[in-house]
Order: structure tokens, then C-alpha cells, then sequence
């Protein structure tokens, strides 16, 4: 592959970093020509306020190429997706881009039209979330019904599209395993450590819980727009967004990465990122178990169902070792860069079909 498009949920200019972004900087890197374009930033998101002025001025106008050397695009429009006339071809072609690649990959369901299908002969959906109902699961099963081929991020993520008659493939998300690489092996102090979106995802009451039961153990908590719903207590920090370049050195300074996800159903199929960004940096992980995050002592994850069982997974986390070695280890197996050997090979098959 030398021309490929992204057609992804999250712009590069902000504090997360997506899978999205991690493919199409390792792809760059390896000699391709990759553009990523996101979703578009509309007048309606600025005007009701959904993207403040201050991020609004922070996205780029124009194709800006980054340091791996993709070019990025940030379309802006009238109306949100799906709505409006917004086309991915015109867009493309209005900036002098190009409007065919080698393989089109797309995590946004917003972003389909009907232009998308003629942009490459091998159009491939990576699914990362659920999407049960709405305008995302009309557009997803368009975008399914015309995918050579699907690439999703958790067996939860894939099963929900139900029968496929095109080939499949299941990669997880993964880690840079360099820039989160520590150093040193004396023990961390009792830091837990939580980086993300604090949206509905995010369970506010365990977070809590945890902190009142537990006072001398100070909780950091990384996100932008944090809104608790209730006073938390002294020992919880609220950090907000955190730039992913400033990360190794926050969660290297932790013992323990909290991944407290609510009952949302949303959460069954999540594959957080942040789980091996956490075991590359040293840290043990205390999780609420789902179908994706299960319990694994010997790589330093510890997950819990109920408040009971939340409490003995951070007890037994504090008294894991620190640093955690062997997370550390099973976060090299994730690198992006084996995420991205193996989704080229599955794009290669899918040619060879």
C-alpha cells in the first residue's frame, strides 16, 4: 500500500491519541503516502458551544503534515454529519488531494457517503465502539454491506455486526511502546492514575468509594470537561486534558492505572487504548471487568464486577509489585507496529481474494 486514506472519528490536534492516529503514523513511517481526515468541525458544533473557541482555533485550516509525515485534514462545514452536502470526494478534491488510494480504512460511521465507496477498490471498516441504534448503526451497516473487509478492535465490537460475508480480522488496540518506555525499577508510591474521557463511560461513584476508603492513597485524574456529579474527597487530583507527549512522564510517576468504566453498555466492547499504555509505562492496572478486560495476575491486571470486589482489586494492586516487569513485557507484544504488520497483511489478502 503507498496511498492510503483514513477516514477517522478524532483529529490529531487534541489531547487523545486513537488507533486511527497510531496506524497512519506507523504506515508514514514505513514510505506510504497517508492522509487522515476526520470528522468535520461544523458552524453548529462552534456555535453551540460542543467545540469552544479555544479548541476551534487550535485545529489546523489546512492540510498540516506531522512529524511521521501524515498529512492531516479537519474539514469544517455548516451542518454536522450526516447532514449538510458534505462529501469526502469534493472535500479531498477541493484541497488539491488526492481521490483514490490503495486501501480506504474508516472508523466513522459519520463519514460515509456515497462518494466513499468509488475513493479506493479496497475499502476496509474498523469498527471500534458499539453502535446499537441511530444514525451510526443506519450509516455502520452501509458501510458493511460495501467493506471488502472488516478489521474490528474486540470480538464484542465484531460479533455486534452480526453475519459478515466479507473477511474479518480482530486487532486490538496497541501501545508506542517506545515513548512509554520506563526506566528504573524502584517502587512507585501509592498514585493511581487515570488518563481519558470522563464522559458517561466513566464511573464517577467508584472513583469515590475508592478515595474515601482509602485516604492515603492520592488518585490523579487526567481528561477534559471532568464533571463529577458529587464533591469528591481531598485525595483525588483533577488534572485535566493531559498532551499525549506529557504522558510516560505523569504515568511513570504512578503505581497503579484505574480503568473504572461505568455500566454503560457502550463499555461491553471497549478495547482502551490506555490499558497497554499503562503496562508499558509499569503500572499495575485495576479494571472493571468486561468481555474485552479480563483479570491476568501474571501481566499485573486486576479487575473487579462490584463494589466488594473493587475494593480487593486495588488492595491487591498497591501490593503488587512495582515496578510491574511483567506488564511491561506484554506490552511489547502490542506494539503498533506489530498492529500495523498484521493489518497490512490482512489488506494484502483481501487483494489476493
Amino acid at each position: 500500500m503507498t496511498g492510503i486514506l483514513f477516514l477517522s472519528h478524532t483529529h490529531a490536534s487534541g489531547p487523545f491519541r486513537v488507533g486511527s492516529h497510531h496506524y497512519a503514523a506507523t504506515l508514514a513511517r514505513s514510505g506510504a503516502d497517508v492522509v487522515h481526515l476526520s470528522t468535520p468541525v461544523s458552524l453548529a458544533h462552534r456555535a453551540t458551544g460542543r467545540v469552544d473557541s479555544t479548541t476551534s482555533a487550535a485545529l489546523p485550516t489546512r492540510p498540516t503534515r506531522d512529524e511521521a509525515g501524515v498529512l492531516h485534514v479537519v474539514p469544517r462545514t455548516m451542518l454536522p454529519r450526516p447532514y449538510g452536502t458534505f462529501r469526502v470526494d469534493r472535500a479531498l478534491a477541493h484541497l488539491g488531494l488526492p481521490t483514490r488510494y490503495d486501501a480506504v480504512f474508516i472508523d466513522q460511521p459519520l463519514l460515509w457517503d456515497a462518494s466513499v465507496r468509488a475513493l479506493s477498490a479496497t475499502l476496509v471498516y474498523r469498527p471500534t465502539d458499539l453502535y446499537p441504534d441511530g444514525v451510526k448503526a443506519t450509516l455502520q451497516r452501509e458501510i458493511v454491506a460495501a467493506a471488502n473487509g472488516v478489521v474490528a478492535t474486540s470480538d464484542e465490537v465484531l460479533s455486534a455486526l452480526g453475519p459478515l460475508t466479507v473477511p474479518t480480522i480482530v486487532l486490538a488496540n496497541g501501545v508506542d511502546v517506545d515513548h512509554f518506555a520506563t526506566a528504573g525499577d524502584e517502587p512507585r508510591p501509592p498514585l493511581c492514575v487515570y488518563v481519558g474521557a470522563l464522559d458517561a463511560r466513566f464511573d464517577w461513584g467508584q472513583l469515590g468509594a475508592w478515595a474515601r476508603a482509602y485516604p492515603d492513597v492520592r488518585f490523579a485524574i487526567a481528561g477534559p470537561d471532568a464533571a463529577p456529579p458529587a464533591a469528591l474527597p481531598g485525595n483525588v487530583d483533577l488534572l485535566g486534558p493531559v498532551d499525549y507527549s506529557s504522558l510516560p512522564a505523569l504515568l511513570q510517576t504512578a503505581r497503579i492505572g484505574l480503568l473504572p468504566l461505568s455500566e454503560d453498555p457502550l463499555n461491553t466492547g471497549r478495547s482502551p487504548m490506555k490499558l497497554h499504555e499503562y503496562l508499558a509505562s509499569g503500572l499495575t492496572v485495576v479494571a472493571r471487568e468486561t468481555p474485552v478486560l479480563r483479570a491476568d495476575g501474571a501481566i499485573g491486571v486486576f479487575t473487579y464486577s462490584d463494589p466488594t470486589t473493587a475494593a480487593a482489586a486495588l488492595v491487591a494492586a498497591l501490593a503488587a509489585p512495582s515496578p510491574n516487569q511483567g506488564g511491561i513485557a506484554a506490552a511489547a507484544e502490542a506494539s503498533w507496529e506489530a498492529k500495523t504488520r498484521a493489518l497490512t497483511t490482512f489488506v494484502r489478502e483481501l487483494h489476493g481474494a
